[in-house]
């Protein structure tokens, strides 16, 4: 080393290693931003038809949505409604649709049916009553399709209700229109009519909160 001249300090040094790692590190960082990829929708030369976004592969089901069983999801074949249930109706099954029927379908339709729920009573269009001799007749079906896709002044319900709990409404909608037309032929051997009143654990219930029953007491109406 020539006489005279400072020898290269380590700080030196070690600044022109971090401007070299700063240089290597910004250089593959344009690398991934230059990856080969192709941006949504736009032409590509590499297939015929100049598309680089490419159709589903034919026959592809999204997860979840297979709906193999038409009728379950329908409620029809082909055009017309069905009229049977695509699944035993149990108490259980009775049991859910009361519950889905007073959320999403009472407050129009009212706790019975009839048409006279709290919103109609508050200036909403009313609706038909179940208790009509045409309701009456109607397949299963069609009150599967009117939830599913709505009907005149109603909405569709299909987003706020799966399709099990859609028949599970129907099947209690059923179960209200025999009640309103049932006979003493149609009572159960042994039950009484009218049937015992339930006894209530404290209050009877708000409307929005379920009734709490004393334990072994009646629940009223036929088991």
């Amino acid at each position: 080393m020539e006489a005279g001249r400072p020898r290269p300090t380590v700080d030196r040094i070690g600044s022109l290693l971090m401007v070299l790692v700063v240089l290597v590190l910004a250089g593959c960082r344009q690398d991934m931003h230059d990856q080969p990829r192709f941006k949504p929708l736009s032409e590509s030369d590499f297939y015929a038809d100049l598309r680089s976004a490419r159709p589903p592969v034919e026959g592809t089901v999204a997860r979840g949505q297979l709906h193999d069983d038409t009728y379950f999801y329908t409620g029809k074949f082909g055009n017309n409604p069905g009229d049977y249930m695509p699944f035993p109706v149990t108490m259980d099954v009775l049991s859910r649709g009361r519950e889905r029927f007073n959320i999403y379908c009472a407050p129009c339709h009212s706790r019975v049916g009839d048409g006279k729920g709290m919103i109609v009573q508050r200036g909403f269009r009313a609706p038909p009553s179940y208790h009509t001799e045409r309701l009456r007749k109607a397949p299963l079906g069609y009150f599967f399709d009117v939830m599913t896709n709505g009907f005149g002044a109603m909405p569709d319900y299909a987003a706020q209700v799966p399709p099990r709990d859609r028949w599970c409404i129907v099947a209690y909608i059923r179960a209200l229109q025999l009640s309103q037309e049932a006979t003493m032929s149609a009572v159960p051997a042994g039950e009484k009519v009218p049937s015992n009143p339930p006894v209530f654990r404290g209050d009877p219930g708000s409307g929005a909160t379920l009734p709490e029953l004393q334990p072994g007491a009646p629940k009223g109406g036929a088991e």
